[in-house]
């Protein structure tokens, strides 16, 4: 996640005045948002992360690990940061919620976001839900105006189908792969498009991927580009994969 963050926010980071991102909770150690602010200063070396967890106990942990750009706070959804972030990134946060609570959750923290202005689409909200080691993640991106796309990520070597990526849909969408459903659709396309792909795997499962994601692109709107299939990921424009569309 970090990584895609980097590649496709990184400009917004240079360019804003006071780039400011939050790691919203960040859970029992620090770790993420010490490598989040360490990801973000290879693309804008001003950046600055709050983390922000709901157990004071949690952020009183935290405090020895602050430095210049790193500090941590105790908060929610409110974010106790001053001004408006120009990304925040909530990973693993919204399991415990009801899907039904999931739209209110996006919208009070889009409305947090810098907005956009000019060239600028403004800030960016990151939330999804990866497995214990990072090893599948699957997110969405939101703006100011509410969610743009899906990245499906995962660390090829790991992975015998596409669709073993539905266990770690974030919570917008994980109830909804079933049958009917665009996200269960997708899924669907993209394991026959793997299993069409099989002669690739002799060349490794990075050109699998690739060659799957080509074909997939006949049926669905992927935005991204070759340089990021070759990451293990692959992102989706969000009306296409929203509950009901299909």
């Amino acid at each position: 996640m970090d990584r895609w963050i980097a590649a496709v926010h990184g400009a917004e980071l240079r360019r804003a005045e006071d780039p400011v991102a939050v790691d919203l909770g960040y859970g029992a150690a620090p770790w993420t948002a010490v490598e989040l602010l360490g990801r973000l200063r290879t693309v804008a070396p001003r950046a600055r992360v709050v983390g922000i967890e709901i157990e004071p106990e949690r952020v009183a942990g935290a405090r020895p690990y602050e430095r210049e750009g790193l500090t941590f706070r105790h908060g929610g959804f409110e974010m106790p940061v001053t001004g408006s972030p120009v990304l925040v990134r909530a990973a693993n946060v919204l399991r415990q919620y009801d899907e039904d609570e999931v739209a209110a959750v996006w919208q009070r923290l889009c409305a947090r976001l810098a907005p956009a202005t000019g060239a600028s689409r403004g800030g960016l909200l990151v939330e999804g839900t990866c497995d214990e080691i990072g090893r599948r993640h699957v997110w969405v991106a939101l703006g100011p105006e509410g969610p743009r796309t899906v990245t499906f990520a995962t660390r090829l070597g790991s992975l015998e189908r596409p669709s073993d990526l539905a266990e770690r849909l974030p919570k917008a969408l994980i109830h909804r792969n079933v049958p009917g459903e665009p996200v269960h659709a997708f899924l669907r396309d993209f394991d026959r498009a793997w299993a069409a792909a099989a002669p690739y795997a002799s060349y490794g499962a990075r050109q699998r991927w690739i060659r799957a994601v080509r074909d997939l692109r006949a049926d669905w709107p992927v935005t991204d580009s070759p340089a990021r299939w070759r990451q293990g990921e692959v992102t989706v424009a969000w009306g296409a994969l929203a509950p009901g569309v299909r």
